[in-house]
């Protein structure tokens, strides 16, 4: 039997960060999310669930229905082929290496697949893409990272007949805070939003059930549940190929 069982709500993975924190009286090596995160898939029907930013995350995706690839710290330049420009963060490897095999294990399951800025550069990656390191060197203006923790708001054009154009429509106004972006695309991937300066803003894996990257943050604007319920309504007929 295909899709999820009557009565029960989706269960959407949510990748993670492992960092190191302050809260209460202690400081600990600790696994957090953005609760924002959380809040969108519950209010979009789904039942969200944390995986660990470690080598169990792809074992993980096992149960999962759906996966949300959340944003962060800039994926290793090496894992497309490129050397660290001055503008790259420290890198996180074993954040990457369980990003990675997650949205791989994910895609072999051909369960839906959502990327939110680092996911959606993870997406681009995992199918053999490049990212653009410092978008502001390739545009001429810092427009989608004003300044550090603030999000700005970004027009984005979906391309007709899109998945994104399907759910959104457009033009839109989205919530950005991002310094790089989509170069190549990867394989199978269709660039389906871009910026009015070019920026590659949504892509799309072609022939396959559901698998979207988009630049922007949606969790940022929690009165708009319509990416996130497209997740959720994917998650509930998808057919997993379980492996």
């Amino acid at each position: 039997m295909s899709g999820v069982s009557a009565g029960r709500r989706p269960v959407i993975g949510l990748s993670t960060y492992g960092e190191r924190a302050a809260y209460w009286i202690m400081e600990h090596e600790v696994v957090l999310l953005p609760r924002e995160y959380v809040d969108l898939v519950t209010r979009a029907g789904g039942t969200p669930v944390l995986l660990p930013p470690t080598g169990d995350a792809a074992d993980a995706v096992e149960v999962c229905d759906a996966v949300v690839f959340v944003g962060g710290p800039d994926l290793d330049p090496a894992h497309y082929g490129a050397t660290p420009g001055p503008h790259a963060d420290p890198p996180r490897p074993e954040r990457d290496a369980s990003d990675l095999a997650a949205v791989r294990r994910a895609l072999g399951r051909r369960i839906p697949v959502l990327g939110v800025c680092r996911g959606h550069q993870l997406l681009n990656v995992a199918l053999g893409g490049t990212l653009v390191q410092h978008l502001p060197d390739a545009v001429g203006h810092e427009r989608h990272s004003i300044r550090p923790a603030t999000y700005g708001p970004v027009e984005v054009t979906p391309e007709p007949g899109s998945r994104v154009a399907d759910v959104l429509g457009g033009p839109v106004r989205v919530w950005c805070h991002h310094h790089q972006a989509v170069d190549r695309p990867g394989d199978g991937l269709r660039v389906t939003a871009r910026a009015d300066d070019g920026t590659v803003e949504a892509i799309e894996l072609d022939g396959y059930p559901f698998a979207l990257g988009v630049q922007w943050h949606p969790e940022q604007d929690l009165t708009d549940l319509r990416l996130m319920r497209a997740v959720v309504d994917a998650a509930r007929t998808s057919d997993p190929a379980r492996t």
